[in-house]
């Protein structure tokens, strides 16, 4: 019975019957409605609740609430596949490609000598055109400068560089909460100081080669990042680990 009435009440939202910031009918009247005992009722709402199409506050009903998009970090898919698996629009607005000298800290996360020439790329995602994530590129000279070739808002860039076979064999990744900078703040349409979700990639060729580093950071109230894993790196050590010890 609770899956019959979750799935009512997810077609309400799904049709718009139901929109963000609507109460969605009080226990008692779906009881009524359904002629059943408010425990499929609560547990219906639960359900609903977890998929993140609902919220609960106390001394209120629950109501529906913007729904946001779901990235796996413990696996890469690029931006462009994961927006069109959801069914949702990819767009790219990109703001400049350089050709540049690295500063230590590019250096650092490449492991090639400060000084040596690196690609810079900043780029705006879109999702059904609402700005989502800004995008912060850096790559090592043999790979980066592929990307001159094209235009940067047509193409997936992780799609294009396997083409150029510059895949990836391996990807680390790492996530915080950072307060948007004047340019995120500006490509994103927040207030400066907003927080924001980022997530730090450094990607490896199969050749052993770091190519890639990436600093990605998107609107927390569109994109909600969920982690499936062991809890472990195939070394041993953890995934989890507190910061500063």
């Amino acid at each position: 019975m609770y899956k019959r009435i979750a799935d009512d009440l997810r077609s309400a939202i799904a049709t718009g019957r139901l929109r963000p910031g609507d109460d969605i009918p009080t226990e008692g009247q779906l009881a009524d409605r359904w002629s059943t005992s408010r425990g499929p009722i609560r547990n219906a709402i639960a359900a609903l609740r977890a998929e993140g199409l609902i919220e609960s506050t106390r001394g209120r009903p629950s109501r529906v609430i913007e729904r946001k998009a779901y990235q796996a970090v413990d696996v890469s898919i690029p931006f462009t596949k994961w927006a069109r698996g959801m069914g949702a629009r990819p767009g790219a607005l990109t703001q400049h490609v350089s050709l540049r000298r690295s500063d230590s800290e590019q250096a650092g996360l490449l492991g090639i000598a400060e000084g040596d020439p690196v690609v810079d790329v900043l780029r705006l995602r879109l999702l059904d055109d609402r700005p989502t994530m800004v995008e912060r590129l850096t790559y090592i000279e043999a790979v980066g400068r592929h990307l001159f070739d094209v235009d940067l808002d047509t193409v997936s860039i992780t799609e294009f560089l396997e083409s150029r076979g510059w895949g990836s064999a391996e990807v680390d990744h790492e996530i915080d909460a950072v307060a948007a900078d004047s340019t995120d703040a500006s490509l994103l349409g927040l207030e400066p100081g907003s927080p924001i979700l980022r997530l730090r990639r450094i990607t490896r060729h199969r050749d052993g080669r770091t190519i890639e580093a990436s600093d990605d950071r998107y609107r927390s109230d569109i994109v909600r990042f969920t982690v499936s894993a062991s809890g472990r790196h195939p070394g041993g050590h953890h995934f989890i680990r507190p910061v500063g010890i």
